[in-house]
C-alpha cells in the first residue's frame, strides 16, 4: 500500500461522484485542513491523477483566484475497468467467432436477464420513490457510483456516476440504448424517464430525468425506444406503445451493435 493511499482513494472518489472540487471543499469533506489537503493535491496532481479544471475569480476581486480540480482520464479509468476491458475482448472475441449476430443475441440474452432481476426486485414496491431507490440499490450493487435526487416536480434525477462497462459500451452501444428502455420499463408506465447527460457523448456521468406523467413539465406522450431503429443523424427513434406493452416484464428489445 503506497503511503497516503486511503486519503487519495477518498478523493479521487469524491471528484468522481461531484465532479471538479476545490480544496478547501475536499477538506471540509474528509475532515482535514486545507493546506494538508493541498499537499495531497500537489502530489496527486504531479502523479497525473488529477488536474486543474478551471479557475474563478474571487466575487470581491481580490486574493488569490479559487482553483478547482478534476480527474484526468487515467483517473477515471480506475473504477472498475478491469470488468470493462473483460467484456470488451469476450465481445471481440464473439465477434470473430460468431459474427456480428453473435454477439446481437449474446448482448439481447443479456439484457433480458438484466430485465427480469430488475423486474423481480421492483416487484413488491409501488411509489415511485421506492422504485427509484430500489434502482438505485441495484445499480449501485453493479458498481454504477449511483444516487437519485428528488425535484421539485414530484420526480427525481438518477445518477450513475461510473459506469463500468464504459470501455465495453463503446463498441457495442447497445447496452445503452438497452439501459434506458428498461429504466422505462421496470420503472412503470406511468413514468417518464428521459437521458440527459451521456458518458458517451461527452459528459461527466450518465443521468435521468424521471417524472411522473401528471408533472407539470411533462405532456408527452407515452412512448418506449424501440431499440435498434434509428435515424439518419444515429439519433434513437420513438415509436408509441400501449401502457400494457411498457408495463409487461416480458418486453423484448432486439440489441443492435454498430
Amino acid at each position: 500500500m503506497r503511503k497516503n493511499e486511503k486519503t487519495e482513494d477518498a478523493i479521487l472518489a469524491l471528484l468522481k461522484a461531484r465532479g471538479e472540487m476545490q480544496a478547501v471543499d475536499l477538506a471540509s469533506e474528509l475532515s482535514m485542513t486545507a493546506v494538508g489537503m493541498r499537499q495531497h493535491l500537489k502530489r496527486m496532481s504531479a502523479e497525473g491523477m488529477i488536474q486543474k479544471a478551471s479557475v474563478e475569480a474571487s466575487s470581491s476581486g481580490a486574493g488569490r483566484p479559487a482553483v478547482s480540480w478534476e480527474l484526468t482520464a487515467e483517473s477515471h479509468n480506475t473504477f472498475g475497468d478491469s470488468h470493462a476491458l473483460l467484456t470488451k475482448d469476450l465481445i471481440e472475441s464473439a465477434r470473430i467467432i460468431f459474427g456480428d449476430e453473435g454477439v446481437e443475441k449474446l448482448v439481447s440474452h443479456r439484457e433480458q436477464q438484466t430485465l427480469k432481476n430488475y423486474t423481480d426486485a421492483l416487484s413488491q414496491v409501488t411509489t415511485l420513490e421506492d422504485r427509484v431507490h430500489q434502482l438505485v440499490e441495484l445499480r449501485e450493487r453493479e458498481g454504477y457510483m449511483a444516487s437519485a435526487e428528488a425535484d421539485d416536480q414530484g420526480g427525481f434525477l438518477f445518477i450513475e456516476n461510473h459506469c463500468p462497462i464504459c470501455t465495453a459500451a463503446t463498441i457495442c452501444q447497445g447496452f445503452c440504448r438497452a439501459e434506458l428502455s428498461i429504466f422505462r420499463t421496470v420503472l412503470g408506465p406511468d413514468v417518464d424517464v428521459e437521458r440527459v447527460e451521456y458518458l458517451l457523448e461527452g459528459g461527466r456521468r450518465c443521468s435521468y430525468r424521471i417524472r411522473p406523467h401528471n408533472s407539470k413539465t411533462q405532456n408527452k406522450p407515452d412512448i418506449s425506444v424501440e431499440l435498434g431503429q434509428e435515424d439518419i443523424g444515429g439519433h434513437e427513434m420513438a415509436s408509441e406503445k400501449t401502457s400494457e406493452e411498457r408495463s409487461s416484464p416480458q418486453a423484448r428489445y432486439l440489441i443492435v451493435d454498430e
